[in-house]
C-alpha cells in the first residue's frame, strides 16, 4: 500500500493534469488523490517546517492563525504548546487537505484547534491572532501579496508573522542577501511551477516591507536532485505600525532592516 501511495503521488507530481476553473477546484484536483500520503511526502520535501516553529514564542492562551494549513501537519511540531494556546486557526481552501487535519484533531484531542475552509486573503480569525504563519503557502496563494497584507490586518500590535517557503532572488538583491545563479533561476523555478509552485523575486521584499524583521535565513534545498537546487527561506517578522519602502530592483534598499542574513556582503550563489 506504501508503494502504492508513493507512485501515486509520484504521478501526481509529475505527470497528472491539474484541472479546475477556479484556485479551488485546482488544488483539489491536484491535492485529493494524494491527501492520504501528503504528510509522508512532503517531509522529505518541505524542509525548515519544524525549525521555523521552535523559533517562535507564542504566549500561554495566544492566538495562533495558519494560512494555507493543509492537513495541519505543522502543530505537531509545537508539541503540547498547542495545549496552552487559547484558539488555533488552520485556514486552506483543498477540502482533503482539511480532512486529514480534521482526522488528526479527533486523534490528538486538541478541541482548542479549528479548521476553516477559507480564503487566506480573506480570512479573519474570531479576534486578533498573536501568530499568523506560512509554511509552503505563499508560493501556492495567486494573490500572495494579498495573503500577506491579511496576515498583517488580523495580527494583534506587534504581532509576528511566520514564514518558510521556496523563492528566488531579484537581480539585484540588497547587501548582505544570496543572489542566484542563472540555473538555479530558471531550471528550479520551471520544476516548481508544474505542481503550482511559484517561487517568487517579490516575497522576501515585500515581507520586509510589512514586517520588522526579527529572523531571516536564505537556504538551498535539493529538492529534485544533485543538480537543480531550489532556494528557500525562513523569516519571521514583527508587525510595523507604518511599512518601510520597498526595495527597488537595481539598485534601492529596504530600508529599516533588523535583521539580515548570517553570512555578510551579498553572496553569489553558484550555478
Amino acid at each position: 500500500m506504501g508503494c502504492h501511495m508513493d507512485l501515486k503521488t509520484l504521478f501526481q507530481l509529475t505527470l497528472a493534469r491539474v484541472r479546475g476553473r477556479t484556485h479551488q477546484e485546482r488544488l483539489e484536483s491536484f491535492y485529493g488523490a494524494q491527501a492520504e500520503n501528503y504528510d509522508s511526502t512532503r517531509r522529505q520535501m518541505l524542509h525548515g517546517r519544524e525549525e521555523l516553529h521552535r523559533l517562535l514564542s507564542i504566549p500561554p492562551g495566544g492566538v495562533w492563525v495558519e494560512l494555507g494549513a493543509g492537513t495541519g501537519s505543522n502543530l505537531e511540531a509545537l508539541g503540547g504548546r498547542v495545549r496552552e494556546l487559547k484558539q488555533v486557526h488552520l485556514v486552506d481552501l483543498c477540502p482533503s487537505l482539511l480532512r486529514m487535519a480534521d482526522d488528526r484533531l479527533r486523534r490528538l484531542g486538541w478541541t482548542n484547534v479549528i479548521t476553516h475552509l477559507a480564503d487566506a486573503t480573506t480570512f479573519t480569525p474570531p479576534e486578533p491572532a498573536d501568530v499568523v504563519t506560512f509554511s509552503y503557502s505563499l508560493t501556492m496563494i495567486p494573490e500572495w501579496y494579498a495573503a500577506v497584507d491579511n496576515a498583517a490586518r488580523i495580527l494583534k500590535p506587534a504581532g509576528v508573522v511566520a514564514v518558510v517557503d521556496y523563492y528566488v532572488s531579484r537581480d539585484h538583491p540588497p547587501p548582505g542577501w544570496v543572489r542566484h545563479g542563472w540555473a538555479t533561476r530558471t531550471f528550479g523555478t520551471t520544476l516548481a511551477a508544474r505542481n503550482g509552485v511559484r517561487p517568487s523575486t517579490d516575497h522576501l521584499p515585500y515581507l520586509h516591507h510589512r514586517f520588522e524583521a526579527v529572523s531571516f535565513e536564505e537556504r538551498m534545498d535539493r529538492v529534485f536532485g544533485p543538480f537543480v537546487q531550489i532556494p528557500y527561506y525562513l523569516f519571521v517578522g514583527r508587525k510595523r505600525s507604518v511599512p518601510v519602502p520597498l526595495h527597488i530592483d537595481g539598485g534601492g534598499t529596504v530600508e529599516g532592516e533588523a535583521v539580515s542574513p548570517a553570512a555578510g556582503g551579498q553572496r553569489e550563489q553558484a550555478e
